[in-house]
């Protein structure tokens, strides 16, 4: 799909799921390649970056297949028949790419991938990544773009690492090694998203000693060899989001089946404070709007904050409330570069550095705009929904990198979407 032509149609009503989470499903496919065997996942998203995913495992050794149920199955062989080569077609398609890294080193004692890709929304290096890997006793060199790395001994050992930021990608990354290593592994700083918890669930599945997962204190314990295994993967909670931010903007009511409020409490108080209604019933999280929205000021920071990639959803949300809002980014400097393609439709938005400014207007007008990353791509297609006339969002497939078949979610809530 290339691209998505909406309509405005009213409120939207009805119920959705919000299927696996793309950055755990993501994680837990790697994580696979630590136990020799069969290990089995289920509600893993059928998306283009668990695709990608699938090609990047299957070029290192293992095999990957999707059941007649929908699980995914990941068969990993013994350590000498894995190729710790990752290539550069792949890799530089999806930024979570960059934890094979660790990975690799653990199972193989050696690694060669190039620098990753992914959305290109500001910097994002992979320092903290190879600093704590450094420290548990891998060498690394960079030669063309590439990142090659070695353990003298072939084992990981345990240390003490301080990431100077709490980033999702590093913590999981670092975790994921720490598991073979030689000793005590103790991570200070780490992120504490739901996902990271999600990945020790499968690791502790797996035979992994891990306490304190979803804190910024985790304790590794190595051990000699993990098991394969069955896990599920936790709901998709920008996905949620998303609906919720539909119902919002649309006036409407709709109830995410699977969502887990708990993973997104501090988004739930936004969303509370600019007039959506939630609550948690035997059906699924509820979100009414019956009135306006009306404008807030948001702050993305670290979990258990407001997500970065929640930003564009609210910014979305903010172009019709009342009032003015200003969103504060916080993580990523190059988060903004969509916000043209909202004044294409008629937003008042004005960006000063990290700020985007947002002063509500009646209404927004249909314009052909284009999706630059996932997260961007879906805020537009929101500001379709309620846009005067019709807006074509192109560049649909990064929206096809995060969200399972969104058109047909957002048609059978009564939206007037067509994919192309």
């Amino acid at each position: 799909m290339e691209r998505i032509i909406i309509r405005p149609a009213g409120p939207l009503k009805g119920t959705v799921r919000a299927g696996g989470a793309k950055n755990s499903a993501l994680k837990l496919m790697v994580a696979c390649l630590l136990a020799e065997g069969r290990t089995v996942l289920s509600n893993v998203p059928r998306i283009a970056d668990v695709d990608t995913m699938a090609d990047v495992l299957r070029s290192v050794g293992a095999e990957v297949e999707r059941l007649g149920n929908g699980d995914l199955a990941v068969t990993t062989p013994a350590p000498e028949r894995l190729n710790p080569v990752a290539p550069y077609e792949l890799v530089e398609r999806m930024r979570a790419s960059v934890v094979v890294l660790g990975l690799l080193l653990a199972r193989c004692g050696e690694v060669r991938m190039p620098l990753p890709g992914g959305d290109d929304f500001g910097d994002r290096p992979i320092d903290f990544h190879v600093n704590g890997l450094t420290a548990m006793g891998a060498r690394f060199e960079s030669l063309h773009g590439e990142i090659r790395g070695h353990v003298d001994g072939g084992r990981l050992v345990g240390t003490r690492v301080v990431l100077e930021y709490p980033s999702h990608t590093a913590t999981d990354n670092l975790l994921m090694a720490a598991t073979l290593a030689k000793g005590t592994t103790v991570i200070e700083n780490a992120a504490k998203e739901p996902e990271v918890s999600d990945l020790a669930a499968l690791l502790g599945a797996m035979g992994a000693v891990v306490r304190g997962a979803g804190t910024s204190h985790i304790e590794i314990e190595g051990v000699d060899e993990l098991h394969p295994t069955r896990h599920t993967v936790v709901p998709d909670r920008v996905v949620a989001a998303t609906y919720l931010a539909a119902a919002g903007m649309t006036a409407g009511e709709v109830t995410v089946a699977d969502a887990r409020p708990d993973h997104m409490e501090m988004l739930l108080r936004k969303v509370n404070q600019m007039g959506v209604a939630t609550d948690m019933g035997p059906h699924g999280l509820r979100a009414v709007a019956s009135g306006g929205l009306v404008a807030a000021d948001v702050a993305t920071l670290p979990y258990p904050g407001v997500a970065t990639d929640f930003s564009p959803l609210l910014v979305a949300m903010l172009t019709v409330s009342d009032g003015v809002g200003i969103l504060t980014e916080n993580l990523f400097s190059g988060r903004f570069r969509y916000v043209e393609e909202l004044r294409r439709m008629g937003a008042d938005i004005r960006t000063e550095g990290h700020h985007a400014v947002v002063r509500g207007v009646p209404h927004l007008s249909g314009a052909p705009v284009r999706a630059p990353d996932i997260r961007a791509g879906v805020a537009l297609v929101l500001a379709g929904l309620v846009a005067e006339g019709e807006t074509v969002v192109t560049g649909a497939h990064h929206i096809c990198r995060g969200y399972e078949d969104l058109v047909s979610a957002l048609r059978s809530l009564g939206a007037d979407v067509t994919g192309q």
